[in-house]
């Protein structure tokens, strides 16, 4: 149950801003429940259990009474069942722990009928100890087993190789392109990194970023996207970023380094699923390879012999369940230790079916507030048909999407 609230209510706030349409309404009842979360994270922590229950039941009511023209109960229809789902799988865990076991199974079962799907969070999840021997848990758990996040990836079809000619190449910033300039001057980044090689660069700009910025998955700043912007609205505003702004961040501080990088967005199977995560795809000319870096969760992989993977090596291990091994400091915001079985083979084999990427790997290629014109480029596995987007280029071509990297000139 760790982080549970933040974890539905970041799910929400990105619902809503895929949806792009203003629900005055719903805005209210989230805002009034930001508020309530940490009351209710509290009440967590000191196991008054008991009152945790009953807030959450306070909420659950409030959400019934919210009162939806009939554009909005459509347009937010996925929105309102997976909130219902969330808080009910939350109230089936504070249930159990009180021992309240019929109570629990009545909440859970309700939630896995609203869509709650979590297979391994189910599993695993230490609030629920006291009804794993239940018959109805039992049954419940083995319906959840076919949606194992895991499991969907493993099934995955293949990749292939295609003709690529056709295909634009990927490109890179120069380092001393003015903007990427400006952002090693204003991070005094030669400060950041220091001596050392590149890979030791490379980890320094990883952990300056995590440990600077706070992450907020549920909040779509306001504020330009580009290190600078996204930087000084934390600072101003003390609220977090979501995780494509701390990659976007994190890429332009090792263009700005000459040091090639993507931010690739990691996409589930599931077009409802409104989850997905950012995170940077780093060249090591050291080791001639692409190398997996997280912001988010100051997150890095390596093998069973202590070679570090790409996002491509990581996928393929987990579909083939080879040995991964994730760095021990990884963590979310200093508050919370990653383990491999959460962060790896639950949540992220969720969002390693599908990938995304901006062609052009540039300072400020995604905006706020105008229009940009840089193309997405998609990677599929084969049989995969994804939902509408913004991708101009699909591929099934990991060869492709992987290529080695040729960094822009940038002549004076």
């Amino acid at each position: 149950m760790k982080k549970y609230l933040l974890f539905f209510i970041l799910s929400l706030f990105t619902l809503l801003v895929k949806a792009q349409i203003q629900s005055v309404v719903l805005q209210n009842y989230f805002n009034d429940f930001q508020k309530a979360q940490l009351t209710l994270q509290v009440l967590h922590q000191e196991k008054k259990y008991a009152e945790e229950e009953q807030l959450l039941l306070t909420y659950i009511k409030k959400l019934e009474e919210v009162s939806l023209s009939e554009k909005e109960q459509k347009d937010y229809k996925n929105l309102i069942a997976g909130v219902k789902a969330s808080m009910n799988y939350n109230l089936a865990c504070v249930r159990a722990l009180q021992n309240k076991k019929k109570e629990a199974i009545v909440a859970l079962e309700k939630a896995v009928t609203l869509g709650y799907d979590d297979y391994r969070q189910v599993k695993t999840d230490k609030d629920l100890v006291n009804i794993h021997k239940e018959k109805k848990f039992v049954a419940l758990l083995q319906k959840l087993k076919a949606f194992d996040k895991l499991a969907l990836l493993q099934q995955s079809g293949a990749y292939q190789k295609e003709q690529a000619d056709t295909l634009p190449h990927f490109t890179y910033q120069a380092a001393n392109d003015p903007s990427l300039v400006q952002v090693r001057n204003y991070f005094k980044l030669d400060s950041v990194v220091e001596t050392g090689d590149e890979l030791s660069k490379i980890f320094k700009l990883l952990h300056f970023v995590h440990n600077n910025i706070v992450h907020d998955g549920g909040n779509y700043a306001l504020c330009e996207f580009d290190a600078i912007d996204i930087y000084n609205y934390h600072k101003a505003t003390k609220k977090g970023v979501n995780c494509r702004h701390l990659a976007i961040t994190l890429n332009e501080m090792y263009l700005a380094m000459g040091i090639p990088s993507r931010y690739i967005t990691c996409m589930p199977k599931n077009p409802d699923d409104s989850d997905c995560h950012v995170i940077n795809s780093v060249y090591s000319s050291q080791l001639e390879k692409w190398i997996w870096i997280d912001p988010t969760n100051n997150a890095y992989v390596k093998d069973e012999k202590g070679n570090l993977l790409s996002i491509a090596e990581i996928r393929e291990r987990l579909i083939h369940n080879k040995p991964l091994v994730l760095n021990e400091d990884a963590n979310w915001n200093n508050q919370e230790k990653q383990t491999k079985e959460t962060y790896l083979e639950n949540y992220m084999a969720k969002n390693l079916y599908w990938f995304s990427c901006p062609l052009q790997s540039q300072f400020n290629s995604e905006s706020r507030f105008r229009k940009t014109e840089t193309p997405f480029v998609a990677l599929l596995p084969t049989g995969f048909v994804k939902p509408k987007g913004k991708e101009k280029y699909i591929t099934n071509d990991p060869d492709y999407f992987w290529q080695k990297p040729v960094m822009m000139t940038n002549d004076k």
